[in-house]
């Protein structure tokens, strides 16, 4: 599960399974995991993140979703 993006204490990652799913980007921050889509940018699970803090995350995640899904298209070859 290689690590695409740090920021803060969040850590985005993707796991080498997910091929077969819309891109999306995993978000850890401690031991919370919330999940994301990118098309259009939209929580999928919160994984125990505050709503405050998702919201800073989909923000990021705003910020450089066309960096998020050319290393997803990159990292699983589409």
């Amino acid at each position: 599960m290689p690590t695409i993006l740090r920021e803060g204490p969040y850590r985005f990652f993707f796991y080498s399974n997910d091929r077969e799913e819309p891109p999306h980007v995993h978000v850890q921050r401690d031991d919370r995991v919330g999940k994301f889509w990118l098309d259009p940018v939209r929580l999928q699970r919160s994984g125990g993140l505050q709503r405050a803090e998702l919201r800073r995350i989909a923000r990021i995640i705003e910020r450089d979703r066309e960096y998020l899904r050319e290393t997803w298209n990159e990292y699983f070859h589409r």
